[in-house]
């Protein structure tokens, strides 16, 4: 492999290179990919002829050498790059004191013991714990650090039984989606012989007697397909503690219908086992109920058609309570009795001109929270629907939890914002009391940094909102370096967060650039599906009008703006560039869906034709064929600089993708800037991921769009 060192990659401020200068040095010959092997595939589709040359990356890098060489090769020539970049060693340097912080999680009351997540700082694992009563002594119950040489083993989701006498967890390893569940108990600290494996997209929901669990799990694959091959015929069980998950019950299957998704729920008061039927992506659902107290009750359907979003909230007896966009885009709360029809259900809580996000009850209150403009607004309502008041919280931001039960006003909540880290709190339902639970102490003063909302007008004249977050100090009468993020899909809201490798970012003068764009859930359904199927160009058009709108205020330009998405958002990333590289300098996507023409033919991908429409219908391919990322790269043009991030065990968005799209943004002149992919091993879609590899991840990215957005980096 050639690769000659560089010595001229200097942020722009930092030389007396003019930018076109810059480009010539940065010649193509500066790198050398690796030439990757183009084959004749040639499909035709409604008339179209498809070529799809790199279509050997999509086999698995766990049973492909010449993938994996691949790989290999890729990976060489990208970290060769990015060692020539010198901004690389100062944001590891300062991303590690910025996470090493004390953080906690949301606790869980059980059986008046106190369950919640907890890191010092630079664990690669966040740890469980568990105290008797709220002030007792912390005792660590569950730390997955040890449990592999890499720490890319983690626990990925737990929940304790009634009593809080055990625990069920799943163990995630390399970043995949597939789960094994154990059960600790937690006065002996023993993990019991109890394993149950193929799990996947599930809940673990303890029965009220804590003798087992409710799991869903997908049949076991085929022997090398455990990680590409489509995930079908989804049931729950009932695992009894004790037991080989061979004897496990078969709780609920819709074997007529292998693509539906079933994963359950038990009643707050343990009656009742919840059961919803999905068959994509969107919240639309059959559900059943099945009552426990009988073991021979068959489920009743409450539910059917797919019609609808149905969310439980809580019960009282047989009247139980619901979230639902029955006749309500942005939705609202309604009372059913389970023994009569869905229809029948009355109005509580009326639907409002905010989205209703979450709701839940907690001793005899409602508490509702809603979306303003993308902002969390929490309201409380008597279980009657009468309102009662306003949470009063810490600020602007995004809050979460607010989880309990009937008869116990106690509960907590998490809030969070850009330069605010999570603090959790405490909330008495019945008095309106708020305390401060866990506060962190954070080495960056959050007050140097200011928050706001713009709105901006897209292609259509629709309304957009955007925040943007910089220094206080930041002089922003002249462009600066802008990272501009989206994602535009699946009814996902993005609202304020904390990220300490944005803040990384923002020191170094950086301004941060959020776009709420359509096909997320901001505005409920209607704002949903303007952004998907046929209307998803107005996700593209919507991030490309907020681009034009921070230059258009001066507060960034072309060559100094860069844009990040990941997933669903590294789509977004790969499509806006095809259809507009002049206006910008860098791009970051990330773990992309990247042929939108197949992918529905692996693991998860096939949930995703809510939001995508079916590859194999005329007018869904032509829509898909007109945006997809691979299929429209546009030979000649002077493409902004690329770095592709992916993971060579990502089993949600299969790596293929990014393999292929990398592949096709070397194979043709896009001009003088880097198309490099970055692959990480032993790591998923991103969940899991170790701290340690979160921050050189993010070192090696903010690196690369800091030299090409002329970002001046240097100490804080």
């Amino acid at each position: 492999m050639r690769f000659h060192a560089v010595h001229f990659f200097l942020p722009l401020a930092a030389c007396a290179m003019t930018p076109s200068q810059l480009l010539a040095a940065a010649s193509p010959a500066a790198i050398a990919y690796p030439q990757t092997a183009r084959e004749n595939v040639v499909e035709t589709q409604f008339g179209m002829e498809i070529a799809d040359p790199f279509r050997w990356l999509e086999n698995d890098v766990r049973e492909d050498q010449r993938v994996r060489d691949w790989v290999t090769a890729q990976n060489r020539v990208t970290d060769a790059y990015l060692a020539t970049l010198p901004a690389r060693e100062t944001f590891r340097e300062r991303m590690r004191q910025l996470y090493d912080y004390e953080r906690y999680g949301v606790p869980v009351k059980k059986g008046g013991r106190y369950f919640y997540m907890r890191n010092d700082g630079l664990q690669n694992q966040s740890v469980l714990y568990m105290r008797e009563g709220l002030t007792g002594e912390p005792r660590l119950l569950i730390d997955p650090n040890g449990w592999s040489a890499d720490g890319a083993t983690a626990l990925s989701q737990w929940a304790a039984s009634d009593d809080g006498r055990r625990i069920v967890y799943g163990i995630q390893d390399g970043g995949s989606d597939w789960r094994t569940v154990r059960v600790l108990d937690v006065d002996s600290g023993q993990v019991l012989d109890d394993e149950v494996k193929w799990v996947k997209f599930s809940s673990l929901e303890w029965a009220k007697d804590g003798s087992g669990f409710f799991y869903s799990r997908f049949p076991e694959p085929q022997a090398g397909q455990e990680f590409q091959s489509l995930n079908e015929n989804q049931a729950v069980y009932f695992h009894r503690l004790g037991t080989p998950q061979s004897e496990d019950r078969l709780v609920f299957a819709r074997p007529e219908a292998p693509r539906l998704s079933n994963f359950a729920q038990v009643s707050q008061d343990g009656h009742w086992l919840i059961v919803y039927s999905s068959e994509g992506t969107d919240a639309r659902y059959d559900v059943h109920l099945v009552d426990l107290r009988n073991p021979s009750a068959q489920p009743i359907r409450f539910v059917e058609g797919r019609q609808n979003d149905w969310s439980y909230v809580g019960n009282d007896g047989d009247t139980f309570y619901w979230r639902t966009n029955v006749g309500a885009p942005r939705l609202r709360i309604v009372a059913a009795d389970v023994r009569r029809p869905a229809a029948e259900a009355r109005e509580l809580v009326a639907e409002d001109a905010a989205t209703l996000d979450t709701a839940s009850i907690v001793g005899d209150t409602l508490i509702a929270s809603y979306l303003v403009d993308a902002k969390t607004e929490v309201r409380t309502f008597a279980l009657d629907g009468r309102r009662l008041g306003t949470v009063t919280l810490p600020g602007i931001g995004t809050a979460s939890g607010f989880t309990g039960k009937r008869g116990d006003n106690e509960t907590f909540y998490a809030f969070t914002s850009f330069n605010r880290p999570t603090a959790i709190y405490r909330f008495d339902a019945a008095s309106g009391a708020t305390q401060a639970w866990a506060e962190p102490r954070v080495a960056f003063d959050p007050d140097a940094f200011t928050v706001s909302q713009r709105f901006y007008t897209s292609k259509d004249g629709t309304r957009v909102p955007m925040f943007l977050v910089h220094r206080k100090d930041l002089d922003l009468s002249k462009p600066q370096p802008t990272l501009l993020y989206g994602y535009g899909g699946f009814n996902v809201s993005l609202t304020p967060g904390y990220s300490p490798t944005r803040i990384a970012w923002l020191e170094q003068g950086g301004v941060y650039a959020l776009a709420n764009i359509r096909g997320g859930g901001e505005y409920g359904k209607a704002w949903h599906d303007a952004g998907r199927l046929q209307n998803k160009q107005n996700v593209f058009d919507d991030f490309i009008a907020a681009a034009e709108y921070l230059v258009a205020e001066g507060i960034t330009s072309p060559q100094r703006l860069a844009i990040q998405g990941g997933s669903n958002g590294g789509l977004l990333v790969g499509a806006v560039i095809n259809q507009r590289p002049d206006l910008f300098a860098a791009g970051l996507p990330a773990v992309g869906v990247m042929d939108m023409l197949r992918f529905d033919r692996w693991t998860a991908g096939r949930y995703w034709v809510d939001d995508y429409g079916y590859p194999d219908r005329e007018a869904d391919f032509r829509t898909l064929r007109a945006y997809s990322p691979y299929h429209n790269i546009r030979a000649g043009a002077d493409y902004p600089a690329i770095l592709v991030t992916t993971a060579d065990t990502d089993d949600r968005v299969v790596p293929g993708h990014s393999f292929k799209y990398a592949a096709a943004l070397q194979a043709v002149d896009l001009g003088a800037r880097p198309h490099l992919i970055r692959i990480e091993t032993r790591a998923g879609h991103g969940s899991g991921k170790p701290t340690d590899k979160i921050i050189e991840e993010y070192a090696d990215m903010w690196a690369f769009i800091a030299r090409w957005t002329g970002m001046e980096v240097g100490g804080r």
